[in-house]
């Protein structure tokens, strides 16, 4: 059979093992756009927000984070599909240019058993690796559905989260007058809130394990002054009970001083409490070890 008929026949064949009938599911809509362009953009202004109200907006960002995760999942899932597709147009490819094998072709090979028990041995290999091949279409197919789905709620949850910081505007600027506009002074680099706030923190609370404020370079309060971590525990090791309580203490102390002493915000086992939103504790996605959890350390950011 000529090539051109060949290619044609096992382009066939692999529309037929791609179909909903045998795949078991819909294909995904691959003219859909996804929501990457859109996360980009709500990225932008989500940027803008925390910058106009002097520092990250915890509950906006951690939105973002969970955007990001679900965007960046959808599209590993869609090159992975992609890829076991074209796998399946190889494989159909290569099987009807083999040649196909059924029981009278095996009868043919007279007096030839090895080449007849090898023949059977191709066709049992062939036979498990297209079922192999559309198990993984079909299962790949249902997480990416869900993977989009997840992807397209998660950006819809940001833009909210925006447009709901948006309308809360001039409570939060009339906030952020409250407090008016600190710059870093002296050398230790810390704004004369921050300066407070930490001492009256080592005056209430021991540190057997340090603490640090300033972080030259870092975009964040760090940076400019306006934040110290209170170190519950060494080495990104999970606190002790006696460090948990301390620091269970420690937060509640920030939270219930927080009108008095300009607190911002507060960081403590991967919950976050944003006095801009007034939403009270919230959790925090995972951003990876003990220490980018806040798990081993209370975080405290100034107006």
């Amino acid at each position: 059979m000529r090539p051109t008929r060949a290619a044609a026949l096992a382009v066939a064949l692999t529309v037929m093992l791609l179909s909903p009938a045998v795949a078991g599911a819909t294909p995904l809509r691959v003219a859909k756009p996804n929501p990457e362009a859109e996360l980009k953009k709500l990225t932008r202004e989500a940027a803008a927000i925390n910058k106009s109200y002097r520092g990250q907006v915890q509950s906006l960002e951690e939105t973002r984070v969970q955007a990001s995760k679900a965007t960046t999942n959808a599209k590993s899932l869609r090159r992975a599909l992609a890829n076991a597709e074209t796998d399946v147009v190889r494989f159909a490819q290569t099987a009807y240019m083999g040649g196909a094998l059924d029981d009278g072709n095996l009868l043919s090979f007279q007096g030839n058993a090895n080449l007849a028990l090898g023949q059977a041995a191709t066709m049992s290999y062939l036979a498990s690796r297209r079922a192999s091949q559309l198990n993984r279409v079909k299962d790949l197919i249902k997480k990416a559905k869900t993977a989009e789905k997840s992807a397209d709620a998660k950006v819809v949850k940001l833009k909210k989260d925006i447009a709901d910081l948006k309308k809360q505007r001039i409570r939060i600027e009339r906030l952020l007058a409250k407090y008016g506009f600190q710059t870093p002074s002296g050398s230790g680099g810390l704004t004369p809130r921050t300066v407070t706030m930490r001492n009256l923190v080592l005056q209430n609370f021991p540190m057997p394990n340090g603490y640090g404020c300033l972080r030259p370079g870092d975009p964040g309060e760090h940076g400019s002054g306006r934040a110290c971590d209170f170190m519950m525990s060494g080495g990104g090791a999970v606190p002790t009970e006696e460090a948990m309580d301390r620091g269970n203490r420690l937060a509640q102390w920030a939270i219930e001083n927080g009108n008095r002493l300009g607190v911002m915000y507060i960081i403590w086992q991967q919950r976050y409490y944003d006095v801009r939103t007034g939403a009270g504790w919230k959790m925090m996605s995972n951003r990876g070890g003990n220490t980018a959890n806040h798990i081993d350390h209370v975080h405290i950011s100034m107006f």
